[in-house]
């Protein structure tokens, strides 16, 4: 089905403060509709001064300070995020290895991690903003992957960050997500990630994805597949019934904060 252009232009803009740029070509291909098209919408999103647009594409707009403050774009719902990955820690034990995906909500377990009393743990991660927090920690190993740097995110990504995973075992991902659509499954803002998600579902024994509460029904541009991929949700309190009751159906495991 056919996107309004209003929820066109919203997807856009969610995948440039994933991926910091885009090229009209390549929306144009990835939206299934034409470049004029296209430039329409950059022009709408620039008069609402959220973009800037450059020849042949267009880039987020206070991208590079955001870079240069190490700060995430998205700070919504950090009172549930900050909740959730209180309750991981109590999933995370000494001499664990785990991987911790980029994000708002892993970031917020780093700091979590950071301030608790881990003798020994191994992280292995894409985010650039969570090494630099753990790094220099006592007691933590971590480990980066390669890729392709995407600044809104500070997250790499792209198959080289993908090929690090192979031949990897590692015990416990915790894996965020933009949306969580019955008919979807786990959604992304942008396809560059789908390779290096699936990557790191592959080498790890555990999944638990980490997710509040306002994820539940929505959609974001790529789907990564099924919820069967993951084995639990650790999310807030107020996921309803009517969501816990997916999760039970496909035997995923619900955590609450």
């Amino acid at each position: 089905m056919a996107l309004l252009p209003n929820q066109r232009r919203e997807k856009i803009l969610d995948l440039l403060k994933e991926d910091g740029s885009a090229k009209v070509g390549d929306l144009a291909r990835l939206f299934k509709v034409t470049e004029v098209t296209i430039r329409q919408d950059l022009e709408k999103l620039e008069a609402e001064d959220l973009i800037v647009k450059e020849h042949g594409g267009a880039y987020l707009k206070n991208v590079e300070d955001q870079v240069k403050s190490f700060s995430l774009v998205n700070q919504d719902n950090m009172d549930k995020k900050a909740q959730v990955a209180e309750k991981c820690l109590e999933y995370i034990e000494d001499g664990d290895t785990i991987i911790l995906d980029s994000g708002t909500t892993t970031t917020e377990i780093a700091k979590k991690i950071k301030t608790a009393d881990y003798k020994s743990l191994t992280i292995i991660t894409n985010a650039l903003n969570i090494a630099m927090m753990l790094g220099a920690e006592p007691g933590i190993e971590v480990i980066m992957t390669g890729g392709e740097f995407k600044p809104p995110t500070l997250s790499l990504t792209g198959q080289k960050a993908a090929d690090f995973f192979s031949g990897l075992n590692v015990q416990k991902l915790f894996l965020a997500t933009a949306g969580i659509s019955l008919k979807a499954g786990l959604t992304y803002p942008s396809i560059s990630d789908l390779v290096v998600k699936k990557a790191m579902i592959t080498s790890a024994e555990v999944v638990y994805l980490v997710a509040d509460s306002t994820k539940m029904g929505k959609s974001a541009l790529a789907s990564l597949g099924a919820l069967g991929l993951i084995d639990y949700i650790i999310t807030d309190p107020e996921l309803d019934e009517k969501h816990r009751e997916v999760f039970r159906q496909n035997e995923i495991e619900v955590i609450i904060a």
